[in-house]
């Protein structure tokens, strides 16, 4: 057994209280071992956490990874314009390359801000697995299902591959990789294709993800086709089981929060993305005071502008309070159960909590800045003010992935060269 020791720290437990503590860690099982005084011992490797709180990986719940390509490409316009005029047609020009520059970048910049799993739905999955694979996280992967603008045969295409790929990568990186049937949403696959295509998911053994209503614009077209709130018609087309879970979930009313609750399909609240589309305010202390698996996701960095989980719980927290009208609405503690247990939990991932037996998922903060002194209650400073740059070594599965801010599994230098030729070609073939 190879182990791993994290010496000197302060651990935040699952009770969401802090406790000076080691962490040692079987590498070979990727396993916690035990969280308590002095467990450095004979250890084959030690991370030192000494004026550091040791939290679990933080999980991205909703994520297109490779879209870092686009950061800052096209800004401060509406979701269907943006979508339509400057996102759709880029995309259109991807390549295995393009995409795999990007995923190098996203996972990177997960890494260094602590992030140690994400869900992402998008394009050349098998590219995205890979790196996924070499970076040393987790994830669960899907291809985005579309069927708009698309003639039958093209439609069912997409979808066969969407199942395919599930097929395919499931189980890759050591196990760390597992998958989804995603369709892009409600309003952007026909209703023909997801009962043809839901059911052979459940053969497979995949849960469903998809974007729900994300905008008015995604929840006026279902009403006034097929007499019922989206969330009604994607239970009626079999896609809200207790596996599944959606995206966004801004404009929900009471009964679709009762329907995702009696079926305990998980929400992925992205309130940076939300928020700079105009897109709403998610009713989170509602969807959670209703029992609603509630997590937390960055988005594309094309509509956040970063993957940094940090600033997305500080988000989370502050559109929260102001969508219930009420400041003791999403506080510090719930935010952090969001961006970790939450997310994990809506994901299908067993990681998000610190204790014994546990995936040994987690991120050490550097609590010596000025922003996180004094030091009066850490897990507030977890929820307001920390950011990834205060992130001190990053570790998924066992394996250190970054130390003292070093990442081991990527080169840094190289991934953001090829990140920018990448882009450079992507946006000349697209002529913008």
């Amino acid at each position: 057994m190879v182990t791993l020791a994290i010496t000197d720290g302060q651990v935040l437990t699952p009770e969401f209280t802090v406790e000076r503590a080691d962490v040692l860690i079987d590498q070979d099982r990727g396993e916690i071992l035990e969280i308590g005084p002095d467990l450095a011992g004979d250890a084959d490797e030690t991370l030192d956490a000494a004026e550091s709180l040791v939290t679990p990986g933080f999980v991205n719940g909703h994520c297109h990874v490779a879209m870092t390509l686009l950061r800052g490409h096209a800004d401060d316009k509406p979701l269907d314009a943006w979508l339509q005029e400057d996102i759709w047609p880029v995309e259109a020009e991807l390549t295995a390359e393009t995409v795999r520059a990007g995923t190098e970048l996203g996972v990177l910049e997960m890494i260094k801000s602590g992030t140690t799993a994400f869900a992402d739905m998008y394009f050349f999955v098998p590219t995205i697995a890979d790196v996924v694979a070499e970076a040393g996280l987790r994830a669960r992967l899907g291809h985005g299902v579309i069927s708009v603008a698309k003639d039958d045969e093209a439609a069912r295409e997409d979808a066969r591959e969407g199942l395919s790929v599930a097929e395919e990568i499931d189980g890759m990186g050591d196990g760390r990789i597992s998958s989804a049937f995603m369709p892009h949403s409600l309003t952007t696959v026909d209703g023909e294709y997801l009962e043809e295509f839901v059911p052979q998911a459940r053969e497979i053994g995949v849960p469903i993800h998809y974007h729900a209503n994300e905008t008015e614009d995604e929840v006026t077209p279902i009403v006034e086709e097929h007499g019922v709130r989206p969330l009604a018609y994607a239970a009626e087309k079999g896609m809200l089981e207790s596996e599944d879970f959606v995206a966004h979930g801004v404009h929900v009313e009471e009964s679709e929060i009762g329907l995702l609750a009696e079926a305990g399909t998980g929400v992925i609240h992205c309130p940076a993305s939300n928020m700079k589309l105009a897109s709403g305010m998610a009713p989170v202390e509602r969807m959670r005071e209703a029992g609603i698996t509630v997590g937390i996701g960055t988005d594309g960095a094309a509509s956040n502008n970063d993957l940094s989980m940090l600033d997305e719980a500080r988000d989370a927290a502050m559109i929260g309070k102001l969508a219930a009208d009420d400041a003791s609405a999403v506080p510090a503690g719930a935010v952090v159960e969001m961006m970790t247990d939450g997310s994990a939990e809506a994901v299908g991932f067993e990681s998000g909590r610190l204790k014994a037996g546990a995936p040994a998922d987690l991120a050490v903060i550097d609590l010596e800045k000025p922003h996180l002194t004094p030091r009066n209650d850490l897990v507030s400073h977890l929820a307001y003010a920390a950011a990834a740059a205060d992130v001190r070594h990053t570790v998924c599965d066992g394996q250190v992935l970054m130390r003292d801010r070093e990442v081991r599994t990527l080169d840094e230098l190289a991934v953001r060269e090829r990140a920018t030729e990448e882009t450079e070609k992507l946006l000349a073939r697209a002529g913008q």
